[in-house]
């Protein structure tokens, strides 16, 4: 799903120490940077059944060629963080926001891994894809 946003808006929903390291950013650069997801990890497909509450969620991640699906019931941030230690990226959630916005749900998350730390930021539909997303733009930024 492709969602158009206000891209002054969703940096705008950002907390305020990511707004403070990327205040010199256009918003392209800031998306680019914080959005991308060019790296080790992909989200191929994104699955969620029933509710949000109450959902069961599957995520199809590409990693390193091979293809692993992670299943989870309520929030798929236990779920990925397993599934991304066990494939090598022991991923750290220091910091974790979330917003409503006019778009969508804006979720930005300050990772760490082996030592290096940035930000992840996503938009989508519901929470739990918004956070899937920026959780695998985190993990990819500090990957590459």
């Amino acid at each position: 799903m492709t969602i158009t946003i206000d891209t002054h808006a969703f940096i705008a929903a950002a907390p305020k120490g990511l707004r403070a390291e990327s205040a010199d950013l256009t918003p392209a650069e800031f998306y680019e940077r914080y959005c991308g997801h060019n790296g080790p990890i992909k989200l191929s497909d994104w699955s969620p059944v029933g509710r949000e509450a109450t959902a069961t969620y599957t995520a199809t991640l590409e990693m390193a060629g091979h293809l692993r699906t992670v299943v989870s019931a309520g929030s798929p941030v236990a779920a990925l963080t397993s599934a991304l230690y066990d494939e090598g990226y022991p991923l750290e959630i220091l910091q974790f926001h979330q917003r409503r916005t006019d778009a969508g749900t804006a979720t930005f998350v300050q990772c760490e891994c082996n030592g290096r730390r940035g930000w992840g930021a996503a938009i989508a539909g519901d929470g739990p894809e918004s956070t899937v997303r920026a959780m695998i733009a985190g993990i990819n930024k500090l990957g590459n």
